[in-house]
């Protein structure tokens, strides 16, 4: 694969930010066609569809994040120069072809392929049917940038085929592909995982869960609660599942404060059964433990009990999806043993789970948040799509 220069690359990025600016309008009129065209009643989904001006704005502030930042490639990560002289360096070096397949949400489209392009790597990218129309307009723009510097368009490749051909694709696809990245629910995970024959890694499962612990300050608990459920119930980092603990002092008062809390924000609740009968109306029992392996992408929420941080940390490890928990206490001692022994990408005291996300945490745009361990965990940014190369130098030596 050809090696670009940064100025090169940036050179597309400024044209992508000027096409995708003066083109905002047919951006937007390309996803009304998608939007009259979305049937399935997924609020989550319709949520992420959504391509309005706002939207426009955070795609090319995406781009221009990304231009800013260090050429990842070349970067020399160590140096070592043995006693017979023999110079060993190590240096980041391009992935080669990056696939995504991924869900309605258009603004991939261009953070993928922002992040992979900037990292000299190719784009594969397959979308959704149900943005068919804004993935399509926004390939559009990438190819008039590609172009206008004259580069080939096939460092960015969009799929428009259906499952079945998609399911031969993973299985043989006709070019190399380096790495598979799926963002999106669990069946669309399992699908990949299921066909493709090079390296997966699995992206945006959230099933978050929060703990609040007996020394825990009630209005923090219930302040971040209510932003880590409500603020995006379509993202990845929202919040699903929250667990007290039994020896909260005045449990059934705050039980009670929680419950009326999430019904005025419009959340349906559900809870274990015992726990739902204190609650009484407006709370379902928990027929099926199911529901704790559950990411609800909705307004809703599990409530549960834990008989300390012990249980609460066994049972989130148990049943999350390894992104994001969160423990609410006062205690700094029983936070930090929670935050070490949860096995979560990313953990939280006293602080919503909507922060796992690569602007806040100072990544920029993000290809995915990675729930793998392999190679990376947590948002993948420009630094993450490298990999490494080994140069060695010598004189004549042999071993």
């Amino acid at each position: 694969m050809e090696l670009l220069t940064t100025e090169i690359k940036n050179k597309v990025l400024d044209t992508m930010i000027r096409e995708m600016d003066q083109h905002r309008q047919e951006l937007i009129d390309a996803n009304q066609k998608d939007l009259d065209s979305f049937k399935d009643g997924d609020i989550a989904m319709r949520d992420r569809l959504v391509v309005n001006n706002d939207k426009v704005d955070s795609m090319i502030n995406s781009v221009k994040e990304v231009k800013a930042k260090i050429d990842p490639v070349g970067q020399t990560k160590s140096e070592r120069i043995r006693e017979d002289g023999l110079v060993i360096t190590n240096k980041t070096a391009p992935f080669g072809t990056i696939m995504i397949i991924y869900e309605s949400r258009s603004d991939v489209t261009i953070e993928a392929v922002v992040l992979a392009f900037k990292a000299n790597n190719k784009i594969i990218l397959k979308g959704g049917i149900e943005a068919k129309n804004s993935n399509l307009m926004l390939v559009k723009l990438w190819h008039k940038a590609l172009e206008e510097n004259g580069l080939e368009k096939d460092w960015i490749t969009y799929l428009s085929m259906p499952r079945a051909e998609v399911q031969e694709f993973l299985k043989n696809p006709d070019r190399p592909i380096d790495l598979i990245v799926p963002r999106g629910g669990e069946r669309l995970i399992s699908f990949v995982k299921q066909h493709a024959t090079c390296p997966v890694l699995v992206s945006g499962r959230g099933n978050n869960f929060l703990y609040v612990e007996k020394e825990a300050d009630w209005k923090k608990a219930k302040e971040v609660i209510l932003n880590a459920k409500t603020d995006k119930i379509s993202a990845c980092n929202a919040l699903d599942k929250v667990l007290l603990d039994k020896d909260l002092p005045q449990l059934e008062d705050k039980l009670i404060d929680l419950k009326e809390m999430l019904k005025e924000a419009k959340v349906s609740m559900s809870a274990e059964a015992d726990l739902a009968q204190e609650l009484g109306q407006d709370v379902e029992a928990i027929q099926d433990d199911n529901v704790w392996f559950e990411e609800f992408l909705d307004m809703k929420i599990a409530l549960g009990l834990a008989s300390g941080t012990d249980e609460a940390i066994k049972k989130i490890n148990h049943y999350s999806g390894g992104h994001s928990s969160s423990i609410i206490t006062e205690n700094n001692k029983t936070a930090l043993r929670f935050m070490e022994q949860v096995d979560s990408g990313a953990v939280y005291h006293n602080a919503s789970t909507r922060f796992t996300d690569g602007g806040e945490m100072g990544v920029g745009a993000e290809l995915a948040i990675s729930t793998d361990k392999l190679h990376h965990r947590g948002p993948l940014g420009l630094e993450q799509l490298v990999t490494n190369k080994y140069f060695i130098f010598g004189n004549g030596h042999v071993r």
